[in-house]
């Protein structure tokens, strides 16, 4: 019985349009490094793919600051909002008694204000929130995954369930050992890049879940659901 759903936010709750990624590319390029490739970083700790992608960890406090800004500045012209379905599966998530976490790797600066764009807070709509600046590192490491059991008191991996829109997610998720490992096709990765990665399923998005959970819970053939389950 799963007692922890782990969500990612961009890409996987929230729908803010790719914005994240276009803006983590404009602050990288203006920084002098042309041609880059965000995508091995989308999921990733937000200090961590600056770091990586510019080769200029002494820079990094600045280039995370104009990221921020940059990102605020978008989501004001966009306001992000859920993904279709997620606000009813948070709600029938948690109505059986699923702990709901957001984790991502955006820090507070970001998180808070996008969670009250979408109206969406702890002990309400969900149990809490998890930033990778606040634990041990971003994924593809366990470490946000670690601190949701923590503070939902949920201490056998096994009834963990991990979903999220990246690659990293997916490999974060089967580090944790986490009993159900999902991908999601509502990011910007292919089910062909989530399902290279072997996580247990791939669903069309967040809002595939609380059927996922009550069709194992009926089956014992849980593994070979029709949701497209991954070996």
């Amino acid at each position: 019985m799963i007692a922890l759903a782990a969500l990612d936010i961009a890409g996987t709750t929230v729908d803010e349009g790719g914005a994240v990624y276009r803006v983590l590319t404009s602050v990288v390029t203006d920084h002098g490094v042309p041609d880059v490739d965000v995508r091995p970083w989308m999921g990733a700790d937000k200090r961590e793919a600056l770091a990586a992608l510019t080769g200029d960890q002494s820079a990094v406090d600045d280039l995370h600051a104009e990221f921020v800004a940059r990102l605020q500045a978008a989501y004001a012209a966009t306001p992000p909002v859920p993904l279709p379905g997620v606000p009813e599966a948070l709600a029938a998530l948690r109505a059986t008694g699923v702990r709901v976490v957001l984790t991502t790797g955006f820090d507070r600066t970001i998180t808070d204000p996008l969670l009250d764009a979408v109206g969406w807070k702890a002990g309400e709509h969900l149990d809490a929130v998890v930033c990778a600046s606040e634990v041990g590192g971003g994924r593809p490491r366990p470490d946000m995954i670690h601190r949701a059991m923590e503070l939902t008191g949920v201490t056998d991996p096994a009834r963990v369930l991990v979903a999220g829109d990246t690659v990293l997610d997916v490999r974060a998720g089967l580090a944790a050992r986490a009993g159900i490992v999902v991908g999601v096709l509502t990011g910007a990765q292919t089910r062909a890049e989530l399902e290279a990665e072997h996580p247990t399923h791939v669903l069309a998005g967040v809002r595939d879940v609380p059927s996922l959970l009550a069709g194992r819970q009926r089956s014992p053939l849980a593994g070979s659901d029709s949701i497209s389950s991954c070996g």
